[in-house]
């Protein structure tokens, strides 16, 4: 798959469906990194007015973190396991984006140890960062 990754290849790499897919592209990807987009529409549940709630934001930036399990495991020739937030801690959102507005979070691995990962997320609006937290995400067994 060449990136960046949009529309039905990405809904291949995450388990959310329609209406709650909160990214729009994989732009890039390394082993302990990813970035991804959200284009804030109108059709986004989590959208209020003309903008997009908190509890959008954390979502995108959740699935950011899943999409990045889902391509590695897609490279592996793997199916992606079932995954669940453990926490979000550090939690920090100093702006919120509006309709038509295109949001890059860049996710970074920073420990994973037997099924627990510590992902670092930042987000950046117009190159601006408007929201950061860690997560620990926690693979199910098989």
């Amino acid at each position: 798959m060449n990136l960046p990754i949009v529309a039905e290849q990405l809904l291949g790499l995450i388990p959310q469906r329609a209406p709650m897919v909160m990214v729009s592209s994989l732009v890039s990807y390394g082993g302990d990194h990813l970035v991804a987009s959200l284009l804030v529409n109108n059709d986004i549940l989590f959208v209020e007015g003309e903008e997009l709630q908190e509890s959008g934001l954390l979502e995108h930036m959740a699935q950011s973190v899943a999409l990045h399990t889902g391509f590695g495991y897609f490279l592996k020739g793997e199916p992606a396991p079932t995954g669940y937030i453990g926490s979000m801690q550090q939690v920090e959102i100093f702006a919120l984006p509006n309709v038509d507005q295109e949001v890059f979070t860049e996710i970074r691995i920073i420990q994973e140890f037997m099924g627990v990962t510590l992902v670092e997320i930042i987000t950046k609006l117009e190159g601006e960062i408007i929201a950061k937290a860690q997560m620990k995400t926690v693979i199910a067994d098989k």
